[in-house]
């Protein structure tokens, strides 16, 4: 029986998944390879990959549905490490946004935000994921917006505003399956319409809204008058980049306008334009497909789950990877603002490819028990 167990567990074991977010990553190795030949990044994403797969595996063999039922001490701990790292000599100062903390040794840095979107996903399945009969009430839109904010406000403190906004898809898509009142959503939709210029008007008149982050802002909104040795650089760089690597890339990478440093952070924050310049515009096509293929199978576990709250964590990890691609691919292009998000399983960075990997464990975990009362 239990030799049956085990082989039923591999069996249904979502290695399509894992395997398809391997490949991203070792893509996305070959690139920050490119990107920067002299560094050690894409050596340490090698390791950081082998700790990722051990996490990914030891969350994907756990019970899904005890680790929600904690998912209140995992969003305390995670609010407990947002507060340290804005602590002067825990939290580690980088470009102006104090957002790591340092670890002892090699270890490196540690960036708590990317993680604690896992507690806020398990936090919103454990609210929503209880069985109601009608749709969600103010009441219910409210706790899961206090849910949320807290996160956002510390992050919002360290600056990182990038990092912020990837938290707003995980609740939005799960009170959009948690079937919520169209009234509250029309209501959300026209603050939204409204707030957005009304917010623009009044940070540029009070000031808080200037400096690098309004003329980020305002060279996509002018991009010909952008000054293109200033607040418009790494736009214009990035456009360039994307730009040189045509039909099927430049083979001359010695010369490229990432190993020339033409472009800056092309290892993290631009490594989607180092791909257009390797590959051309058919790499940058088969990257997007190797993300539809993770999306889509993520999808399919989603309506497999034997529950909802399996669902809404599976749902809410695919919401959140899909904001991210769009919005480091609509950097990348100039069709957005530069604001630091990275390229999920592609950019160097341990600390996103880790809070990744631990995602998709939860994905399988969800997988492997959709037979299980």
């Amino acid at each position: 029986m239990v030799e049956a167990l085990q082989k039923r567990k591999l069996r249904d074991f979502d290695w399509l998944v894992a395997a398809v977010a391997i490949l991203i990553v070792a893509f996305g190795i070959w690139q920050i390879h490119n990107a920067v030949p002299a560094e050690t990044y894409w050596q340490k994403q090698i390791v950081g990959l082998v700790v990722a797969l051990v996490a990914m595996v030891a969350i994907a063999f756990s019970d899904y549905r005890r680790l929600v039922e904690l998912a209140p001490i995992f969003y305390l701990l995670g609010l407990i490490l947002l507060v340290l790292v804005l602590i002067p000599g825990i939290g580690v100062k980088v470009n102006g946004q104090q957002c790591w903390i340092q670890l002892p040794g090699p270890l490196g840095r540690f960036q708590p935000s990317e993680f604690v979107k896992i507690p806020v996903v398990l936090m919103l399945a454990k609210i929503f994921g209880m069985h109601r009969t009608g749709a969600l009430g103010w009441k219910e839109f409210a706790k899961g917006c206090l849910v949320l904010a807290i996160p956002i406000g510390l992050i919002l403190l360290e600056p990182d505003t990038g990092q912020a906004l990837t938290y707003l898809p995980l609740l939005a898509i799960v009170l959009f399956l948690s079937s919520i009142k169209m009234r509250i959503v029309a209501a959300v939709l026209a603050a939204c319409f409204v707030g957005a210029p009304l917010a623009y008007v009044v940070g540029v008149k009070t000031g808080i809204l200037s400096g690098y982050k309004l003329e980020r802002i305002n060279v996509i909104l002018d991009p010909e008058s952008a000054d293109r040795r200033g607040f418009g650089y790494h736009t214009y760089q990035s456009m360039v980049t994307v730009g040189a690597g045509g039909i099927i890339g430049s083979r001359d990478t010695e010369y490229s306008q990432s190993s020339l440093k033409f472009l800056p952070e092309p290892q993290t924050d631009f490594i989607f334009a180092v791909t257009a310049e390797t590959t051309g515009f058919v790499g940058c096509l088969l990257l997007l497909a190797a993300y539809a293929v993770l999306l889509t199978r993520l999808i399919t576990d989603a309506r497999r789950s034997r529950d909802r709250t399996g669902m809404l964590v599976i749902m809410a990890i695919v919401g959140g990877l899909i904001f991210q691609i769009g919005l480091n691919v609509g950097m990348a292009v100039g069709l957005l603002p530069v604001i630091g998000v990275p390229l999920p399983l592609m950019s160097a960075g341990l600390s996103s490819m880790l809070a990744t990997f631990i995602a998709i464990g939860f994905a399988i975990s969800v997988q492997l028990r959709r037979f299980v009362n």
